[in-house]
């Protein structure tokens, strides 16, 4: 049945209940729960009902754009009545917070992405989030006035029901047949019927008393009995309607309109009297059954409902502290504060995810949440900000390494400007990043000079310091050692020791060259003094027969370190070679390219030092 047949039956001419039947009903509505008998809590339960669906039952919203909401917001306020406004508004308020949520998000991302600073971007969302709050102060405005006025219309019905029940109290008193009583009662259960709701407060006691007469009536009246059955026949024929109804609502899978409309069905089913005493037990049995089917899914709805807001709200505690461990911990490195803003980046997606929490936790477990993410992105603000101004002093300090290499790279005092290229290096390796825009330019800048300089130093490097002049002599030696012919043991010692004395005193060769030429000399000397080899003093038997180095001089230890660094010099030039066809590969060749400037300015004093010690040592010779 519809309810357009829903208020035709309610309109229909019938008695009110008798008290023996109000007496039986009372006893079996008490079994049901109080929202579905008490008329008051009944009312409620509805409005309840109601507003917790609002948001089921709402327009969809979501592909408007917060301009559009505001002007739908402005639309409904005009035209629609306060009775059905509330599920709009509200339908309209979640779309639109949805979405300025969103484009907040979209926008901070934007932000932080951007290279100019936060101050001088604005907020575009403000107009239209003035406009929506004083479009939605409005309604809340005009609800109150509304709420206010159906409160005073309550008022006033309770005394109008009032007066009903002091006319009814009148009708009692008199002794006139039922002729004369009958019509002048039904005209009082008109007026009743045609009064409006009343303040819930006195809801059950008005209506409790307007029973209580309306029993009395039945009790001292003698009504006309073909008028009686009469009546009981109508009232059945309506209370089967009801009884119909209700079980097809049992069916309808949309348990809160189920809920709803039943809701209103027990407020017509009291307003119809009572039907003949033998089926009033079945009838309201039957009617009872239908009422149970439905509550029980309602109830079951709503429970399930309060479970998934328990589950949601423990899922959302748990991305709360996921974002407060993120946004306290300690980063130091732009990759890190990347890495972490796509991991938040990715909890709000899953947060997006995840329904409502109840009505009471869900505001201030998404305060919690928007605090943390809040505190994290503001703490990512500082830092670039800072780093900002970290690396515009860095390019300060880098733009002055380099004026100082250009002032430095045309000086002809070899050692001390090789020392100070060597600082300089050192301390442009501990500036810390520079804007990608000028760090490649400044370190080109800074190479040249330093090329420049040390490409002019090899050009003046004295002969006795060239690699590759070292390793001609030494081919010599290797040769006459090849050319030597055998006199006699005391002439080949001789020519032995003036061998090694010359080898020695020749510098170092290409590093490359180096172990050709000594396995050539090692051979030569092999060759020509058999004996060579047991006559060096170069090392001695330990304990056990094991073979045991001398200690090494000053001078030795120096060699070492020289090969070390020079082998140390290959593998970087190697190294280079082998990325310089890989991609973004500048920056790192660059570094890798200071390294080997630094080894090798590393490399000319350790050379210096050998030339000394080995001067040293002359002189103490010949002073001996």
């Amino acid at each position: 049945m519809s309810k357009k047949d829903i208020t035709e039956v309610k309109d229909l001419d019938v008695i009110e209940t008798p008290a023996e039947e109000t007496a039986v009903e009372a006893k079996d509505e008490a079994a049901v729960e109080a929202t579905e008998v008490e008329a008051a809590e009944e009312a409620e339960a509805k409005d309840e009902a109601e507003a917790k669906d609002e948001a089921a039952e709402e327009e969809n919203y979501d592909d408007k754009s917060l301009a559009d909401l505001v002007g739908a917001m402005a639309e409904v306020l005009s035209a629609e009545v306060q009775t059905t406004l509330t599920k709009k508004v509200e339908g309209i308020k979640t779309s639109f917070y949805k979405k300025l949520q969103k484009e907040k998000n979209d926008f901070l991302t934007a932000k932080e992405n951007a290279e100019k600073s936060l101050e001088e971007l604005e907020n575009p969302f403000q107009a239209v989030e003035d406009s929506f709050k004083d479009l939605y102060g409005q309604y809340k405005k005009e609800r109150a006035e509304f709420n206010a006025k159906q409160e005073q219309e309550r008022v006033k019905n309770l005394e109008l029901k009032k007066a009903v029940i002091e006319d009814l109290k009148n009708l009692l008193e008199k002794q006139e047949d039922v002729n004369a009583t009958f019509p002048e009662f039904r005209a009082i259960q008109n007026r009743w019927k045609e009064i409006g709701q009343v303040p819930a407060s006195e809801f059950r006691t008005i209506n409790e008393t307007y029973q209580f007469y309306v029993e009395q009536f039945y009790d001292k009246v003698q009504i006309n009995r073909e008028l009686r059955d009469l009546d009981f026949k109508k009232n059945l024929e309506v209370k089967q309607q009801f009884c119909e109804i209700a079980e097809k609502l049992a069916e309808n899978d949309n348990v809160v309109d189920a809920f709803q409309q039943l809701q209103k069905l027990h407020e017509q089913w009291k307003e119809f009297g009572p039907v003949a005493k033998e089926y009033r037990d079945d009838i309201w049995n039957r009617f009872k059954a239908a009422t149970a089917v439905i509550n029980k899914k309602y109830q079951g709805y709503y429970e399930g409902i309060k479970e998934q807001q328990v589950e949601n709200l423990a899922k959302k505690t748990a991305l709360c502290e996921k974002v407060e461990a993120i946004a306290e911990k300690e980063i130091k490195s732009s990759n890190e504060w990347n890495s972490l803003s796509k991991e938040i980046e990715d909890i709000q997606k899953e947060w997006r995810t995840i329904g409502f929490a109840s009505k009471k936790e869900n505001q201030k477990i998404y305060d919690r949440f928007r605090a943390a993410c809040d505190k994290f992105f503001e703490r990512k603000r500082e830092y670039y900000t800072s780093y900002k101004d970290s690396m515009s002093d860095n390019l300060a300090k880098k733009t002055a390494l380099c004026e100082a290499a250009e002032e430095l790279k045309t000086s002809t005092e070899w050692k001390k400007a090789t020392d100070q290229f060597i600082n300089l290096q050192k301390q442009w390796k501990e500036i810390g990043a520079v804007p990608r825009k000028k760090s490649e330019q400044l370190w080109k800048r800074f190479r040249a000079a330093a090329d420049e300089f040390f490409a002019e130093r090899d050009k003046n490097v004295k002969p006795e310091n060239n690699f590759y002049a070292n390793l001609k002599a030494k081919q010599a030696i290797i040769a006459e050692i090849k050319a030597y012919e055998s006199v006699d043991e005391a002439a080949d010692a001789q020519a032995l020791a003036a061998f090694r004395e010359k080898w020695e005193a020749v510098g170092f060769v290409p590093f490359k060259e180096k172990d050709n030429v000594n396995q050539a000399y090692r051979e030569a000397i092999a060759e020509k003094f058999p004996s060579a080899n047991a006559s060096r003093g170069g090392a001695q038997r330990g304990k056990g027969g094991r073979r045991q180095e001398a200690p090494k001089s000053e001078l030795d230890e120096l060699k070492a370190k020289y090969t070390k660094l020079e082998q140390k010099i290959v593998t970087y030039e190697n190294n280079v070679a082998s990325i310089k066809s890989s991609k973004n590969a500048s920056s790192l060749i660059s570094m890798i390219q200071a390294s080997i400037d630094e080894s090798k300015a590393e490399l000319e004093a350790l050379a210096e030092q050998i030339r000394e010690l080995r001067k040293k040592e002359q002189e103490g010779e010949s002073d001996n």
